[in-house]
């Protein structure tokens, strides 16, 4: 099971990293996604700061401390959990497998990174 983890906490960083330079850039897709699910455009460097922090905890939780990695990990899961939410609330269903998919890194990652504080 460990090898599963690990290979999704790769997937985990290197996706939230895209999606924080899309993000910052504003790439078109985002801007209709955030527009429909009732996000204005000026959140999106802050969102894009919590995806980038969390890709980058969870590279320091993989080389330096796990417990950092735990802390970004849940962060990112508790992010997504809120852009599941915001997708639900607005009743935007054609998308949700994005931030579902999100969501599911992040607790993968989480998993992962508590399984390597523990020494399990």
């Amino acid at each position: 099971m460990t090898i599963p983890l690990f290979v999704a906490t790769i997937i985990c960083i290197v996706a939230n990293a895209g999606i924080a330079i899309a993000d910052f850039a504003r790439a078109e897709f985002v801007l209709d996604n955030s527009a429909e699910v009732h996000v204005p455009p000026r959140f999106l460097p802050h969102l894009a700061t919590l995806k980038a922090a969390g890709a980058a905890g969870l590279v320091l939780g993989l080389t330096i401390e796990p417990w950092i990695g735990v802390a970004a990990g849940t962060g990112l899961t508790l992010f997504f959990v809120g852009a599941v939410i915001a997708h639900v609330r607005a009743r935007i269903f054609y998308n949700i497998a994005f931030p579902g998919a999100f969501l599911l890194l992040g607790v993968a990652a989480t998993v992962y990174m508590i399984r390597l504080t523990t020494g399990a």
